[in-house]
């Protein structure tokens, strides 16, 4: 889903344009030290649930730690303690918040208006932007995620592993654990319940979601065998999923991206979900199993022991930390620097539902 800050793409939609003539390109040459603003809607960082925005905490931290310098545009209340913090002004556009010093922009969820001319990037973080927002130098989360709005242009979420702690990938593994918004239906929380409860004597581990949900059609979940535990944080997280035989993750939408997912596989845990969005690009054999069919889940969910914790673990490190994902949008930084958009081709644009209904 977008963040409420999606609200404003919708009311300068109409003066967006697609010419990368759009942007003064005042230097043509790489910088060694950049001066990067980051420019996210909510409070930084995120202790519990806030996807977007323990992203970009993560990525302006690695970014710093390459030898540039971050500025953070964000929403009042917010700490950073590796660069300077600006509070959103709601009475404001962002871009006129933007410092004079600053040499490129990264805006989240957000499009500036076409009178605004100095170099910047948007990365989306959500389905169903309208096709009019997708502007020359876009950047979605997944291969998948792109394709859907008729690009190439992505790079992967990381994270700052160091704020997870040591793994520890020996511990005796018991029962499944379902992560994410469960009060969002696309994320299936009934499908990872149902499935649990077709296992005799498995148990499952909610979290991020309640017993007892009126957002979720007055679902309540009698089962004993499955325990709700609301937000957690990175404690949490380690707690649970360390001692998790797998993930079970059933979407019913194309899932952008998921971090949800590398989170588990850092922990060890396999991932168990449907084949939709970004799944079959992240998930490869070594580390866990896709399907659309429950009874296939379930003979997959019984053999959950073959995966190896020490591979999924180390899958995730290597692949998805805030150090890969700098490295690739300084890239991104460069290539629009030099007066390049990012987006080399539009395609047909998929405006059909991206949510999914088949869960057989």
């Amino acid at each position: 889903m977008i963040s409420k800050s999606i609200k404003n793409l919708q009311q300068i939609k109409k003066s967006v344009t697609y010419h990368k003539n759009n942007i003064n390109f005042t230097s043509t040459k790489f910088f060694d030290s950049m001066n990067i603003l980051l420019a996210v809607d909510g409070v930084l960082p995120a202790l519990k649930y806030g996807g977007t925005q323990r992203v970009i905490y993560d990525l302006g931290k690695a970014l710093t730690e390459s030898g540039h310098k971050v500025t953070m545009l964000c929403t009042k209340g917010s700490t950073c303690s590796f660069g300077d913090v600006i509070y959103l002004n709601p009475g404001l556009c962002p871009e006129q918040q933007v410092p004079e010093h600053i040499d490129i922009v990264h805006f989240n969820n957000y499009v500036p208006s076409r009178e605004w001319t100095r170099p910047y990037i948007v990365t989306y973080h959500g389905n169903g932007i309208p096709k009019e927002l997708v502007v020359p130098n876009s950047v979605f989360v997944s291969k998948n995620h792109a394709l859907r709005h008729g690009c190439d242009s992505y790079v992967y979420n990381g994270l700052d592993w160091n704020n997870y702690g040591t793994a520890n990938l020996n511990r005796a593994r018991n029962g499944f654990h379902f992560l994410g918004k469960a009060a969002w239906r696309v994320k299936n929380v009934s499908g990872a319940i149902k499935m649990t409860r077709r296992i005799p004597g498995e148990t499952l581990e909610v979290l991020g979601g309640q017993r007892f949900n009126l957002k979720m059609g007055v679902r309540f979940t009698f089962s004993p065998r499955v325990h709700f535990h609301g937000m957690v944080d990175n404690d949490d997280k380690e707690k649970y999923i360390t001692r998790s035989k797998g993930l079970i993750f059933p979407v019913t939408w194309h899932e952008p991206f998921g971090l949800c997912m590398t989170e588990s596989l850092y922990f060890g845990a396999p991932v168990f979900g449907t084949p939709y969005g970004s799944l079959p690009e992240l998930i490869i054999p070594d580390v866990g199993c896709l399907t659309n069919n429950s009874s296939e889940m379930i003979e997959f969910l019984k053999d959950a022991g073959r995966f190896d914790p020490v591979k999924c673990h180390e899958y995730a490190a290597d692949n998805f930390n805030s150090q890969v994902m700098a490295k690739e949008y300084l890239k991104r930084y460069e290539k629009v620097l030099s007066g390049q958009q990012l987006i080399s081709q539009y395609s047909e644009y998929d405006s059909s539902d991206y949510r999914h209904k088949i869960w057989l």
